[in-house]
């Protein structure tokens, strides 16, 4: 990896670069030199050429109506931890409650709209031959915005997915049941989220960790750094770290 940048998302990033710029004359020459990443089976074949990383977690949708998963909860929800509905057992225990949670917070998700930190990374994207965005984030702001090579290593809410396949379900048979079930399997539907005490999804848990090391300029934006294994981005390897913490 070359340079490691950490930023707020209130910082406007093309002004941020100028600054590296200015303190090292070699940076920009850097970013236009040529450099081959391989095949990503998620995001398709990549052009060769230089290659930017960035980060972002939750401080970068802090202007959103979305909440953050640890956040505490407000309404009907004010009494029950995150922690207690974003688990497995949580859903097998009730997977009502844990359905209609998510389904809250899926229409937070579709009624906001993104934010100037969402549309600095995009107009950053314009700017370099190729950035990966890798973020922790589920609300899906980041393509909503216009960023085209995304790495979403907590999932993506308005996905679903069945909790016996763990495979992506996008049509199941309209009926009163909630949660819906697996039109294949007739197991519970969930949120494609990673939850406490799950596992990382392991393609793009080992593409982030893969791209963080290769890249030339690695961004680390609206991130506490404390959720592992991103935390350790840019990091040599996330063989070693199995689960979220």
């Amino acid at each position: 990896m070359g340079t490691f940048l950490r930023a707020s998302w209130s910082i406007t990033l093309p002004k941020m670069l100028n600054q590296q710029f200015s303190k090292d004359p070699h940076l920009s020459r850097r970013m236009c030199a040529g450099r081959t990443d391989n095949e990503n089976p998620r995001l398709g074949k990549r052009e060769p050429g230089h290659h930017r990383d960035e980060r972002t977690g939750g401080e970068v949708m802090v202007d959103q109506k979305v909440r953050q998963v640890r956040d505490a909860q407000t309404g009907l929800w004010a009494r029950f931890k995150p922690e207690e509905l974003a688990t497995p057992r949580a859903f097998l225990k009730n997977p009502r409650l844990v359905w209609e949670w998510y389904d809250w917070r899926r229409k937070l998700v579709a009624s906001a709209r993104p934010n100037p930190a969402h549309l600095a990374l995009v107009e950053m994207e314009k700017r370099v031959p190729r950035l990966t965005l890798i973020t922790q984030n589920v609300d899906g702001l980041h393509q909503r915005a216009g960023s085209g090579n995304v790495v979403e290593l907590h999932g993506n809410i308005q996905r679903t997915k069945c909790f016996t396949e763990n495979t992506v379900v996008t049509e199941w048979p309209d009926t009163a049941d909630v949660p819906p079930k697996c039109p294949r399997c007739g197991g519970l539907l969930r949120p494609d989220v990673v939850w406490f005490e799950e596992a990382m999804p392991e393609v793009e848990t080992e593409l982030a960790f893969r791209v963080s090391r290769e890249c030339d300029v690695f961004f680390s934006i609206g991130t506490s750094t404390m959720v592992h294994p991103a935390a350790a981005l840019p990091g040599p390897s996330a063989s070693a770290i199995a689960h979220r913490h």
